[in-house]
């Protein structure tokens, strides 16, 4: 398993409160939480890893020094989103090994990750369906496929709220390297990595949900979310 971290963006979001840091560098339990994401995937034995940096790059190299990794830089990460991080980092997209893709702001217990590397479905997302009332990216699926997905569905639509992590295996990734080229040959740059995944599903392909409901996860697009990971950590 190969692992690509998206981490170029501002997170306007949040940003007045991180001081001028990317949002992958808040403080973790005394570490910058991407450290503590690559710990976590050492300790699985994943040590391929490749990130696409951007705003503030400085301080994600700084919070990972001693780890080995590509390195590609999204220059365009206040003009675009994130599929010309993908684009920038299209050689890591090789057949040889499945591939894990993840926003780098997400902080995720251990057992995302177990679930991740027992599901070898492809493509395959992460959702969560205990969040539904405050998600922000939503899922609609039935059985274990995506139906619906965007930020527009409604509480009664939404069976989940995405987690910012997917799975494509070897098979899948030549077919999504070249949506992700056409989409910037179209010029088709505030589309996000996920969405070369979801217009398959429009396509009537096949994109698999894995629930993983009780299992604790945030992404950091807001204080309150950085706040519930502090919390998590201090029990």
């Amino acid at each position: 398993m190969k692992v690509l971290i998206m981490a170029a963006g501002v997170g306007s979001r949040i940003s007045r409160h991180l001081q001028g840091q990317p949002k992958c560098c808040v403080d973790v339990d005394g570490k910058p939480l991407i450290r503590q994401t690559f710990e976590l995937l050492k300790r699985k034995g994943i040590t391929d890893i490749a990130i696409v940096t951007g705003y503030q790059e400085r301080y994600i190299h700084q919070a990972l020094e001693g780890f080995s990794y590509s390195r590609y830089f999204n220059p365009f990460f206040r003009v675009a989103n994130s599929i010309s991080s993908v684009w920038f980092a299209r050689d890591f997209l090789t057949t040889d090994e499945d591939i894990m893709i993840m926003n780098g702001d997400v902080f995720m217990e251990e057992k995302i990750l177990d679930i991740l590397l027992q599901d070898k479905r492809s493509p395959m997302m992460l959702s969560d369906s205990t969040r539904i009332e405050d998600a922000d990216y939503r899922f609609n699926w039935e059985g274990e496929l995506l139906k619906r997905y965007g930020k527009q569905l409604t509480n009664a639509e939404t069976t989940g709220e995405y987690v910012g992590i997917g799975r494509i295996n070897k098979e899948d990734i030549t077919v999504f390297k070249q949506n992700t080229i056409d989409a910037i040959a179209n010029e088709d740059y505030n589309c996000w990595w996920e969405d070369i995944i979801y217009r398959t599903v429009d396509a009537g392909q096949d994109v698999y949900v894995n629930d993983v409901a009780g299992v604790f996860w945030a992404e950091v697009d807001y204080i309150e979310d950085y706040d519930r990971i502090k919390e998590f950590v201090a029990k």
